[in-house]
């Protein structure tokens, strides 16, 4: 079946041009013009290209109002605004990627492949007996045991929770502070440098795989199971 994209823009010319070129590409494409119709629409899409700037509701706020009553789908931010700051707030409320307008057609559709090819990475990992797989790293959901080339390795609690947030979102950035508020919501006076320490961590007792998590100066880690 092939993969279901809803465009979200209020550029109908926008909209058209996507919706011809990715449909020649193999997708099936449905368009909403404001993110209020968006809502209306939502339905079992595969992945959302995502204006911000719109009339109403803006783009960073149905990302938003997405993550928060637990809808995954990826998304993918489409606009003009590119700065720093923009791009850590797009990342900030549950972006999966981040594409500055003026776009090519083709930027996109490869953006596009390689979020799909990282989400369905994530969920064939997390259908395989309810573990995790990555070369010789492997992480048991239920057991909260990781093992590296068949030995079981000592984490901490909070290493164990971090590794496996990370690796169930293979390739998506999150901010220091994305982390701090998914894993110490319930503690206080926790910086950012405490997530620091917690990955560095990790790392050396990833050892050969420490690489798998990797940073992003300017906006945060991501686990990255490519990078051997």
């Amino acid at each position: 079946m092939n993969s279901r994209i809803l465009v979200v823009d209020d550029d109908r010319d926008i909209c058209e041009i996507l919706e011809f070129n990715l449909s020649h590409e193999g997708y099936d494409i449905a368009c909403a013009y404001s993110a209020e119709e968006a809502l209306e629409k939502l339905a079992d899409y595969s992945l959302i290209l995502l204006d911000v700037m719109m009339e109403g509701m803006s783009g960073y706020k149905l990302a938003e109002t997405l993550r928060r009553t637990g809808n995954q789908t990826p998304i993918i931010f489409l606009t003009a605004k590119d700065t720093e700051n923009d791009m850590l707030t797009g990342f900030s409320v549950g972006a999966d990627d981040y594409i500055s307008k003026p776009f090519s057609v083709k930027e996109v559709c490869a953006r596009i492949k390689a979020v799909l090819k990282r989400y369905q990475l994530s969920s064939l990992a997390f259908a395989q007996n309810n573990e995790l797989r990555f070369a010789g790293l492997h992480i048991a959901l239920e057991a909260k045991e990781v093992k590296i080339d068949g030995q079981a390795i000592t984490l901490t609690k909070t290493e164990t929770e971090l590794l496996i947030f990370l690796a169930l979102n293979p390739g998506k950035i999150y901010s220091r502070e994305a982390l701090i508020n998914k894993l110490w919501e319930d503690t206080p006076f926790v910086t950012e440098r405490t997530v620091d320490v917690h990955i560095n961590h990790l790392r050396k007792k990833l050892a050969a795989y420490s690489s798998f998590i990797s940073s992003k100066q300017g906006y945060g880690y991501l686990f990255n199971p490519t990078s051997l």
